[in-house]
């Protein structure tokens, strides 16, 4: 299972001011001391991501609120499935409620996506990536959907990893000078990679001794051609119009990666409800 990002209780606390304000007005209307059970429930087949986050939500709002899972993070879920049995006060489950089924909701739409592609590159050797086109305030989250998912983390953010775009090689005057700059000046233990868009800058950072190429939108055949130019100089990624018609014949063009940004961007939240079960 992949490590849960620090943040959680920063980013629930955020999402819960935005949702309550000064006070959730509604809920107000239940007596104080009046308990209840919900269930949350999935009304599709899905990957389930995001528990710690609803978790958190309760526990923000009311620590009596318990929670019993079902499922964990990187399951696979089914439509009418029970995922998982709250009871507590009241109040505090009707204010949670949605702002709990915002983040299950979302990253267990990020997860059923990243798996569909990961079982579709299946049995090649192609990994797939997430990348940077993630909800802002959201990142550490989404790409720890992906992980769940079976995909893996491209860089974070600008401060982890070098990758060096047709941007900086323009600014800083050729791929050659760019790549010499990147591995002087990049910490210990921080990869540099550097973006081509046709087979000749990939032969100029091949000589240049690139390690780890992206190859920006390559067709099928151009692609093929990189893996054999590089006979395994280098690590190539393949980034530019990923879909699942595509993909899988991306991968078997022999590319060790594949970055996808509509893992992250194109998103369609998962359908899961919180029902409320009848007091007698």
């Amino acid at each position: 299972m992949p490590r849960l990002p620090d943040d959680i209780a920063e980013t629930v606390r955020t999402a819960l001011s935005e949702d309550i304000g000064a006070g959730d007005l509604t809920a107000g209307l239940i007596p104080a001391d009046a308990q209840a059970e919900a269930q949350i429930i999935t009304r599709e087949n899905a990957v389930l991501c995001g528990t710690a986050w609803c978790d958190e939500v309760f526990r923000q709002l009311d620590s009596r609120i318990r929670l019993d899972w079902t499922s964990k993070d990187g399951d696979a879920i089914r439509h009418g499935q029970t995922l998982c049995a709250l009871r507590g006060p009241a109040r505090a489950l009707l204010t949670g409620e949605r702002t709990a089924l915002n983040f299950l909701q979302l990253l267990s739409g990020t997860a059923t996506l990243a798996r569909k592609y990961v079982e579709a590159v299946r049995g090649t050797r192609a990994v797939i990536l997430d990348t940077r086109k993630t909800v802002p305030g959201l990142r550490r989250a989404q790409k720890y959907a992906v992980a769940c998912a079976g995909g893996q983390n491209h860089r974070l953010g600008l401060y982890d990893a070098v990758l060096i775009k047709e941007n900086h090689i323009a600014a800083a005057g050729s791929i050659a000078v760019a790549l010499r700059a990147a591995t002087t000046s990049a910490p210990p233990g921080v990869s540099v990679e550097i973006e081509v868009e046709h087979i000749g800058q990939l032969r100029e950072a091949l000589q240049a001794g690139a390690t780890r190429i992206l190859l920006d939108n390559f067709s099928l055949e151009e692609l093929k051609t990189a893996v054999q130019e590089s006979g395994g100089r280098a690590k190539l990624e393949a980034s530019g119009g990923m879909r699942l018609t595509n993909i899988r014949a991306v991968a078997e063009t022999g590319v060790d990666f594949i970055s996808v940004g509509d893992i992250t961007k194109s998103v369609v939240a998962v359908d899961l409800s919180l029902r409320f079960r009848r007091q007698d």
